[in-house]
């Protein structure tokens, strides 16, 4: 099997649920148990009360959306239920990455969130070359962007409240220049005037790819309006080229094969997508992959309805 890169937030989902001995799907690639080990050097021991909950995270993304989310809460009391060890946290992260892959309502978030805060509480841990570990980030995401509420008495959370809004202030002040696939030039602080979203993708992402119709209905029914959408990947145009005719896209996809920009905003993990009013402001943005509902918010945001 050909391996891939992924981005650290799927790396780290993915190395703990296939510890489980289990065939795990992340970011289009499937990691069996000794190949996720070797990659995140640990092994992971699974009880016969996690074990399942392991495995029934790495179904989720098999479940459909009307189910996925009543599971996704399910699976959240669980684990609170667990006794204390690393493993309880490890799964409540890799809840808290995929619960936010569409919209499976807030209720099932709050438990999420509440269980990620939880098991933080019970097994705080250090900061990872002075800054917070990717649990506290995790959930500092989800009250952020995904409007919940979580108390949590800890520098490194409180670390990775700062860390979000300050990356924030640098992607509303950045700027590039990218190449699309036709050979046009875009630059970012050039489109003033018009409400800008920006969608880092791959064509390896499931999420990416349950996204872009959506996204495309969008483009044609606001573009007139002064939308413009960038799409970013980091992939070689050989191998963008052939998915986009195949998708039907019509919106711009910009090529970023140094990864300069992807680097410039910070770009832990995708689907993920910025929303720039007529000002330049950046007004939202999301964590994961967004319905069309989602998506029709955050452009509201921007003065697009």
């Amino acid at each position: 099997m050909k391996m891939i890169r992924l981005s650290s937030r799927l790396r780290v989902a993915a190395a703990a649920l296939a510890a489980a001995g289990v065939f795990v799907a992340a970011a289009g690639l499937f990691l069996s148990h000794p190949a996720a080990l070797q990659a995140q050097g640990q092994k992971v021991v699974w009880s016969d009360r996690e074990k399942p909950i392991a495995e029934q995270i790495g179904g989720l993304r098999a479940l459909p959306d009307d189910v996925r989310g009543q599971a996704t809460k399910k699976l959240a009391l669980e684990i609170r239920q667990l006794p204390v060890t690393p493993n309880k946290l490890r799964l409540a992260n890799s809840l808290a990455m995929l619960s936010t892959e569409g919209d499976f309502g807030h209720e099932m978030l709050q438990e999420v969130a509440a269980t990620l805060a939880a098991a933080l509480r019970e097994q705080p841990l250090p900061a990872e070359k002075g800054q917070p570990p990717r649990p506290y980030v995790e959930l500092a995401e989800l009250v952020r962007y995904e409007h919940v509420q979580a108390t949590l008495d800890d520098p490194q959370f409180a670390a990775a409240v700062s860390k979000i809004e300050s990356d924030n202030e640098r992607r509303e002040q950045a700027d590039f220049t990218l190449t699309d696939l036709v050979g046009n030039t875009w630059t970012l602080k050039e489109q003033r005037g018009k409400v800008v979203v920006l969608n880092f993708w791959a064509t390896w992402c499931p999420p990416c790819r349950k996204e872009m119709p959506d996204l495309e209905k969008l483009y044609q029914q606001f573009k007139d309006q002064g939308l413009v959408i960038l799409a970013i990947s980091d992939e070689d145009a050989g191998k963008v080229k052939p998915f986009v005719a195949q998708q039907k896209v019509t919106y711009p996809i910009l090529l970023d094969p140094g990864r300069k920009v992807n680097e410039l905003f910070q770009i832990e993990g995708i689907p993920k997508t910025f929303v720039y009013d007529r000002n330049g402001k950046l007004v939202a943005q999301s964590i994961d992959m967004r319905t069309r509902r989602q998506f029709l918010e955050m452009l509201a945001q921007a003065g697009l309805k």
